[in-house]
């Protein structure tokens, strides 16, 4: 498979989307298009994974989860790629290290939803992620009150940007992380396979 790299003019800011996106579907379309216009971002990158490593079931192979991403997303200022197949890296904290050696120049901002803020204590290095970039968390159907009791919500609670001032995050500086309260779009990647709509 052939690798791909995204470019990031200098200053630009870019927000990164993570999963193993299996299958990608409209509820990922509706919170990054959510995540360009709440935290004023130049552009979002998908990086979709070639495994997560929380959850005991591989995913299906690369190449179909990133061709089913390129059809469901399609706009001018996002772009979908298997950046962390071709770093090798498997944590979030290593890509994001990685990232920010290639793209000295460019800005990035950690994008996720209100369930995985809810399990963000759970992550390898977590606390170097809150530290190393901003982050924006998208409210999904049932997590909101989760996720702001989690443990990162409360140590880093000092750190948090007010959802109406959301435009500050991209020109933050980390720690910061703000909550948006979204249109809820309940998509979900676990129904599409339980109901038999996605296959390896």
């Amino acid at each position: 498979m052939r690798h791909q790299f995204p470019y990031a003019a200098p200053g630009q800011v870019v927000g990164l989307l993570g999963g193993s996106f299996d299958p990608a579907h409209a509820g990922h379309v509706h919170i990054t298009r959510e995540a360009l216009k709440r935290f004023g971002l130049d552009q979002v990158w998908w990086l979709v994974s070639p495994g997560n490593p929380l959850k005991a079931r591989g995913p299906a192979p690369l190449d179909q989860r990133m061709e089913r991403a390129q059809q469901v997303m399609q706009h001018p200022r996002v772009q979908v790629t298997d950046i962390e197949a071709a770093l090798g890296t498997r944590y979030t904290a290593q890509t994001l290290a990685r990232l920010r050696q290639s793209y000295p120049k460019v800005r990035f901002v950690w994008l996720m939803g209100a369930d995985n803020l809810a399990q963000f204590h759970l992550w390898q290095d977590w606390r170097q992620i809150a530290q190393t970039v901003p982050m924006g968390i998208l409210a999904r159907p049932g997590q909101r009150i989760s996720a702001r009791m989690s443990r990162a919500a409360a140590l880093y609670a000092p750190y948090r940007i007010p959802g109406r001032y959301s435009q500050l995050l991209a020109r933050a500086d980390a720690p910061a992380w703000c909550f948006v309260n979204v249109p809820m779009h309940d998509a979900s990647s676990t129904a599409i396979r339980a109901t038999g709509g996605w296959s390896a």
